[in-house]
């Protein structure tokens, strides 16, 4: 685990960084001394925090904590815009990761805020705008916690592969070399859910680089395993607490 992205010390209550990553790039676990809004200014970026997981087109963006251990990658060609605040000069008191809504006014104040040339003064009155402008989404993280069990886990990686795979659990028996009641208590004590319930959150979490890419419906639905689209919708409002269009801003 590494600390990166240390703040320096500064007179204003933002430092900016920025990032390319090439998609299927992870940065490794780490954590930061301030406050840290991530946000893909370009591609879809991707913020796990434990079993947590999120996807960020440039609508969106994800506020994490300081001393919260994360690990960022990208599921496409991404220009990764780290957003540091100091604990010090920080009005913005979220204890939880929180995922915040980038909306046209906010991307273009980010952008100003990271030319180079820009005064002190200028930068205070930008970041306090800045900071008024973080408008969280509340939505429930999505967590697909994996199995220490090799049984167990040789079937939540078959539903990883195949998020479309619509075998119940007995059928699985066979693959995992355990009866369908042992998979079921495993699924229970290691994963702390049911296995139809672990196979939702796995299936959502596959959706979500396919909507940020702006795949229809009606196709990310059949890709994931679902009848149709409003089936889809329903399971993901039912997890998330929100559609997906309102998950991702449109």
């Amino acid at each position: 685990m590494s600390n990166i992205g240390l703040l320096p010390p500064m007179s204003t209550a933002m430092v900016l960084g920025e990032m390319d990553l090439p998609a299927g790039t992870w940065l490794p676990w780490h954590e930061h001394d301030g406050h840290q809004l991530a946000w893909a200014a370009r591609g879809i970026l991707s913020v796990n925090v434990g079993e947590r997981h999120w996807v960020l087109p440039p609508t969106r963006a994800l506020w994490i904590p300081a001393g919260v251990v994360h690990r960022t990658g990208a599921t496409a060609q991404t220009v990764l815009r780290g957003i540091y605040a100091a604990r010090d000069r920080c009005p913005v008191r979220w204890p939880e990761p929180t995922l915040v809504a980038v909306r046209p006014l906010l991307r273009e104040l980010l952008e100003h805020l990271g030319a180079a040339d820009l005064g002190d003064d200028a930068r205070r009155r930008a970041e306090a705008v800045a900071f008024d402008l973080l408008e969280p989404v509340d939505v429930v993280p999505i967590t697909v916690p994996m199995p220490s069990d090799g049984r167990a886990l040789a079937v939540a990686r078959a539903v990883i592969a195949d998020p479309s795979d619509r075998r119940a659990l007995a059928d699985f028996v066979q693959h995992a070399g355990a009866s369908e009641r042992t998979l079921a208590r495993l699924f229970l004590t290691e994963c702390r859910t049911t296995f139809g319930a672990w196979r939702v959150q796995a299936r959502l979490r596959a959706s979500l680089p396919l909507l940020a890419e702006g795949m229809p419906l009606t196709a990310v639905s059949r890709r994931i395993g679902y009848s149709s689209p409003s089936a889809f919708v329903a399971a993901f409002r039912r997890a998330v607490g929100v559609t997906p269009g309102a998950y991702f801003g449109g």
